[in-house]
């Protein structure tokens, strides 16, 4: 994950998740990469299983794939990202997180 956060975006450090769009005219969203290592750490420190971390990263980077940026769009990606979550059933999202 390192490597291709350092490839893709120019960020030499290992993630959780990574989204990469393949744009309209494929009929496609893109692919998500998840760090298995990442998510089994991640959920341990979060007290749930596997399953609901992976769940959590694969929500992050699908909302990123059509289109959100958390980091510049005024709350709209936590806002969905919350609202998928409660959806779903999963424990807090990344967005909460990182702001705790």
């Amino acid at each position: 994950m390192q490597r291709l956060n350092r490839e893709f975006l120019s960020h030499d450090y290992p993630t959780d998740v990574l989204s990469f769009p393949l744009g309209a005219s494929s009929g496609l969203l893109g692919d998500v990469a998840i760090s298995a290592d990442r998510a089994r750490d991640q959920a341990a420190a979060h007290g749930h299983g596997l399953t609901e971390e992976i769940s959590i990263l694969l929500l992050h980077g699908v909302l990123h794939l059509l289109g959100m940026d958390h980091e510049g769009d005024g709350g709209k990606m936590r806002r969905a990202e919350t609202a998928w979550r409660r959806k779903l059933g999963l424990p807090h999202g990344l967005i909460e997180r990182s702001r705790t």
